[in-house]
């Protein structure tokens, strides 16, 4: 078992890091569905937000103003909210040099509440609320299925 040394309150106040505004971070641009589109705050490449692909030049002018104006509200980084020091946010996974970490199987859903799932995840894919993340190793896909009884 591995245990974190006690942290001096004093030492998390002291480290400060700089904001996104100040110092914008690279990120890396996933592709988007085709109804969205990445607009940028700063530059060419810089603070990246997404906004619909469907509204007109106005109106996405309009809303760039908004979003520029108002751009020390958005986060692009945990560092960037307010309040919260990342040491009390930030997810370690400690292990040990010789483990392997291991892939847990899909959990089967309860038959009785399946189809009412299906249904709202449908309506929420529909709305586009929601949306597939194709390249990613920790969600997999919805995949429907009865159990058989």
């Amino acid at each position: 078992p591995f245990q974190l040394p006690p942290m001096d309150l004093k030492q998390a106040e002291e480290t400060k890091a700089k904001s996104s505004i100040e110092e914008p971070p690279e990120l890396e641009l996933k592709e988007l569905p085709s109804h969205l589109e990445y607009a940028f705050l700063e530059g060419t490449d810089k603070l990246p937000v997404i906004i619909a692909k469907d509204l007109k030049d106005v109106e996405k002018e309009a809303l760039i103003k908004v979003l520029k104006s108002h751009k020390r509200v958005i986060a692009w980084k945990i560092s960037d909210i307010k309040g919260i020091d990342p040491i009390f946010c930030t997810h370690k996974i400690l292990m040990e040099e010789d483990y392997k970490p291991a892939v847990q199987s899909q959990k089967r859903v309860n038959p009785k509440i399946h189809d009412v799932i299906k249904k709202e995840v449908i309506k929420l894919l529909d709305a586009e609320m929601i949306y597939p993340i194709s390249d990613s190793l920790q969600i997999s896909l919805l995949v429907s299925s009865k159990m058989k009884d």
